[in-house]
């Protein structure tokens, strides 16, 4: 007879549970309460713009309200007046800058590289040359802020036609030839300069550096109609600045005429950097300074996020160094200074960091 084998057992069911596999255990998870509490550390982009935005918010109001003396009605208005200077300059100089770090993808480089600071100071120069300093007195007013607008955009638009429609026309060119140009301006400023006698001197010297102060309530309006016009502009291209940052083949696989961009984008720079220099005077460091910080607090490479911070964090610099300078050291007049030199040691670190442009 024949003897059956009975049949083998099935093997016993392992539970693996999420206690016992900890983070020192092969092949192990962290724990969940470790991952929430990560989590929620991080802070979302749009967290931290509100947060930004908050800081900027407490700032404007102490530096508008606190520690007034005199009358009242004079000192708000003055101080309106600053605060929208500092807008003005926080929204022009912080979007410039990221928009050229994208074009030419490199976060070395500022708009400044382009000549339009020596650009500045050269017509300055010449004007005091040739009708003397009182002549910056007499031509204050809108319609000098304007002219010299339109001057810095034609002089970029004729740089950017000519070299973008030549046949070996490309980026790398042109900032060769900005920096040529700038280099040619501030030379010829610099051997003007020495021309002239001390006083007109002094008065040429005080258009030569970024003023909050001295800025006139009639220029803000107009200002501010270009900044809201070239913001609307950049915002309906925000998704065409991230395409842009991933280079020119993969932004022409992806549909976007990179040429066209490059041109537009251009542009708003010379007329953003323009107006900051008409407006409140050369800040060469400033935006790069701002756009440097932006990319580090905002977390994120879109430019969604990254544009608005670059502003916002532009502003409340303006706004905590200018209060801080007049309340507590009562040197007011030494921010843009400061700000400059700040901003000249990032340059160098970065640039002997990385080593190369």
């Amino acid at each position: 007879m024949s003897r059956t084998s009975p049949p083998p057992a099935a093997p016993a069911p392992t539970t693996t549970t999420t206690a016992s596999a900890g983070p020192g255990a092969p092949g192990g998870a962290a724990p969940s309460g470790r991952v929430s509490r990560a989590r929620r550390r991080t802070l979302t982009p749009g967290a931290r713009l509100a947060l930004v935005s908050a800081v900027v918010v407490v700032a404007s109001a102490c530096f508008l309200l606190l520690f007034i003396r005199g009358g009242f009605e004079f000192v708000i208005e003055r101080r309106a007046t600053m605060l929208g200077a500092m807008v003005i300059a926080a929204f022009t100089q912080g979007v410039a800058t990221v928009l050229f770090h994208t074009v030419t993808n490199n976060r070395i480089l500022t708009p400044s590289i382009m000549g339009f600071d020596s650009l500045y100071t050269l017509m300055q120069t010449l004007m005091v040359v040739v009708f003397g300093g009182e002549v910056l007195a007499r031509t204050e007013g809108l319609p000098k802020v304007v002219a010299q607008t339109l001057l810095m955009v034609a002089f970029a638009t004729l740089l950017y036609r000519w070299l973008f429609s030549g046949r070996f026309g490309n980026l790398y060119v042109l900032l060769l030839v900005g920096v040529v140009f700038g280099m040619a301006f501030s030379s010829v400023s610099t051997f003007l300069q020495r021309l002239l006698s001390p006083t007109d001197y002094d008065l040429l010297s005080t258009r030569l550096f970024g003023r909050m102060s001295n800025v006139d309530a009639d220029y803000l309006p107009f200002a501010a109609l270009v900044c809201v016009a070239v913001g609307v502009v950049v915002w309906r291209r925000r998704y065409r600045l991230d395409a842009l940052t991933l280079g020119r083949d993969t932004a022409t696989n992806l549909g976007i005429d990179h040429k066209r961009e490059l041109t537009i984008m251009l542009m708003l720079v010379a007329l953003l950097i323009s107006m900051s220099t008409a407006l409140v005077g050369p800040m060469t460091f400033f935006g790069f300074v701002v756009a440097t910080l932006a990319y580090r607090v905002t977390g994120s490479h879109k430019h969604q996020f990254v544009l608005p911070m670059a502003f916002l964090l532009g502003l409340a610099t303006l706004v905590v160094g200018q209060f801080v300078l007049q309340h507590v050291f009562y040197a007011a007049g030494l921010l843009t200074v400061i700000i400059e030199f700040v901003g000249g040691i990032v340059f160098l670190f970065l640039l002997l960091r990385r080593g190369a442009l």
